[in-house]
C-alpha cells in the first residue's frame, strides 16, 4: 500500500495485501468487536474472532488483560514469536483499533490494523466465511517492554485541565455539547452527567476517515487536528465515553502522524462524567 505520507506506514496493511497472505502461517487475523454477533454472521477466512468486552478485559476490576493473560489470549490464538497480528473490526473500526491500542500499551508490538475494516472488505466483495479456523495453541508470551506513556488516568487528565496540554474529544458534536451522553444506537446512560472537559477541542472520530473506512492522508490528517489547536509539539490527551473511538484517533495521532506524546483517556466521559465535583463545560 502507498505510505500517504504517514510516519508509520508500517501500523496499517490494505485488504489487497491481506487478501494476499490469508494463507500465510505467519499472520494471524483477529476480528475485534464489542460482541462476536458480526463474526458468527460472517469473518474474513481465518481469522479469530475477539469479544472486546468479554476477551480483553480482567475478570475483576475495571482494567484490561495484564501482560500474562494478555499472551494466554494470543497463544490461544495460534501466534508465535515470528507472527504478525492483523486487527480489523465492524464498519467503523473502533474495536480493531481500541485491542491494538491495548497490545501495544502491554508490550505486544508485531500489530497492525486493516484499513478500512470490515466495511472496505465487503465494499469489495471480497470472501467471508462463517467457517471457524482452529489455530493450533502456542506457548507464546508477551516479551515487550510495556507502554504506561500511552495511557491518561483521571490523576492526570484533571491534572491537565487549564494547562498547556491539549484535551481532543472524540464524540459527535451532540455528545461534546452535552445534548447526549452516548452514540444514537446506544442507551443514553453511563456518565452522570453530560458536557465534556474544559477547554477540550470536539474533532469526531469520523473526519480522520474516508468514506470506506480508510485513514485520511496525512496531509489531510494534519491540516484537521491543527485547525483545533492539536499539533505534534503539544501533550495531546484523546477521550469518548469508553475509550474505543478516542484509540481510532490515538492511532491517526501516534502512529500515523508520528506525534511524540499522545494519550489516550481510556477511562473517557464514563468516569470522568461521574467524578464529583470534577470540572465540565457543556455546549
Amino acid at each position: 500500500m502507498g505510505t500517504n505520507g504517514y510516519a508509520h506506514p508500517e501500523t496499517l496493511v490494505d485488504t489487497e495485501w491481506l487478501a494476499a497472505h490469508l494463507d500465510d502461517p505467519t499472520v494471524r487475523v483477529i476480528d475485534v468487536d464489542e460482541d462476536t454477533t458480526a463474526f458468527e454472521h460472517a469473518h474474513i477466512p481465518g481469522a479469530v474472532g475477539w469479544n472486546w468486552t468479554t476477551d480483553l478485559h480482567a475478570t475483576v476490576g475495571r482494567d484490561y488483560l495484564d501482560r500474562d493473560a494478555l499472551g494466554d489470549l494470543l497463544a490461544a490464538a495460534g501466534v508465535a514469536d515470528d507472527t504478525t497480528v492483523i486487527l480489523y473490526g465492524g464498519n467503523n473500526n473502533w474495536f480493531a483499533a481500541y485491542a491494538y491500542w491495548i497490545l501495544r500499551l502491554r508490550g505486544f508490538n508485531k500489530a497492525k490494523l486493516l484499513d478500512g475494516g470490515r466495511k472496505k472488505w465487503e465494499l469489495e466483495s471480497r470472501g467471508m466465511t462463517r467457517m471457524v479456523t482452529e489455530h493450533r495453541r502456542t506457548d507464546y508470551t508477551v516479551t515487550g517492554q510495556e507502554n504506561p506513556q500511552f495511557r491518561a488516568m483521571r490523576s492526570e487528565v484533571l491534572d491537565s485541565v487549564g494547562s498547556a496540554a491539549r484535551m481532543v474529544d472524540v464524540r459527535s458534536p451532540e455528545e461534546y455539547r452535552g445534548e447526549r451522553l452516548a452514540p444514537p444506537h446506544l442507551p443514553q446512560e453511563q456518565a452522570q452527567v453530560p458536557g465534556h472537559i474544559p477547554g477540550a477541542s470536539n474533532v469526531p472520530w469520523s473526519q480522520a476517515a474516508n468514506e470506506d473506512g480508510t485513514f485520511k492522508s496525512a496531509d489531510e490528517l494534519k491540516e484537521l487536528y491543527a485547525g483545533k489547536g492539536i499539533t505534534s509539539e503539544r501533550e495531546i490527551i484523546a477521550y469518548c465515553r469508553i475509550g474505543e473511538r478516542s484509540s481510532h484517533t490515538w492511532f491517526a495521532l501516534h502512529e500515523l502522524l508520528g506525534y511524540p506524546d499522545v494519550k489516550n483517556y481510556d477511562g473517557s466521559w464514563t468516569e470522568y462524567g461521574s467524578l464529583v465535583r470534577a470540572p465540565v463545560e457543556l455546549g
